[in-house]
């Protein structure tokens, strides 16, 4: 019988790839680099020459799985702990996790690419409407107003619950046939889920900039609360409505300096 794998070695290892996110990007944006992770530079993509808009892309593209690993893959751990312990007993247990891991990181990887594609459209219709020239603040009360929102939404709570049964959620996906197949899929399928519950509370890195190390830390302390935390859920209402008074805060900040 194969022994099981030591749960300490497997959180080191977890906590070891978490913590090189959190320091690669503190690292980056201190570089001379740092400006490509912030959401204003976004707007010298509109107008650069094609294959530096695609490299500056990939750029960002970098920093947000960065950002996911470093953000979200933390608030996986019971997932991949209850995977970890049915598994163990096999030879390749390690590259089974693995791949869970592989398939959670490329749904939110496909999701900032979607998302790094809206925002350059958003920056490109900004240099063609000039009522949106005049009025910048929408770009940042509006991700605040949809944030705040979608708190009270019924996705957000079904997509939450499935991310709060990580052992029935492995029972129900890990059927046997093939399991590489099967780990990457048990991956996506959560990555889905915690896409479905988190996208709006990540859309706010485009706001405030994707190396932001302290808007980071805050945002991914509440999603991990709200996923794995018992009385998680009670979080989602206060923080829907302090999204939603801060968005109605810089709109009425605006129409005050206009008086």
């Amino acid at each position: 019988m194969i022994p099981i794998p030591h749960r300490r070695a497997f959180a080191s290892v977890f906590a070891l790839l978490v913590a090189a996110a959190w320091l690669a990007l503190w690292l980056w944006e201190r570089s001379p680099y740092g400006r490509y992770l912030h959401h204003a530079e976004l707007g010298a993509l509109v107008h650069g020459e094609a294959a530096a808009a695609l490299s500056q892309a990939s750029v960002y593209v970098a920093g947000w799985l960065l950002m996911t690993v470093a953000m979200m893959l933390p608030t996986t751990l019971p997932l991949l702990d209850a995977f970890r312990r049915m598994s163990a007993r096999r030879t390749d247990a390690g590259q089974l996790v693995a791949l869970v891991v592989a398939g959670y990181l490329a749904v939110w990887l496909a999701f900032g690419v979607a998302a790094h594609v809206f925002d350059l459209a958003l920056h490109a219709l900004l240099e063609r409407v000039a009522w949106l020239q005049a009025n910048p603040w929408v770009f940042g009360a509006g991700p605040l107003a949809v944030a705040g929102a979608f708190q009270f939404s019924t996705l957000k709570y079904r997509c939450l619950e499935r991310c709060r049964a990580p052992v029935g959620f492995v029972i129900q996906h890990w059927r046997g046939g093939n399991p590489a197949r099967q780990a990457l899929l048990i991956g996506a399928h959560h990555g889905v889920f915690c896409v479905g519950c988190c996208w709006a509370l990540m859309l706010l890195m485009f706001a405030v900039g994707i190396g932001s190390i302290g808007w980071m830390l805050a945002l991914a302390a509440i999603m991990a609360i709200e996923k794995n935390v018992a009385w998680g859920r009670r979080l989602s209402t206060p923080l829907g409505l302090a999204l939603l008074l801060w968005a109605a805060a810089i709109a009425l900040d605006h129409a005050w300096s206009w008086q």
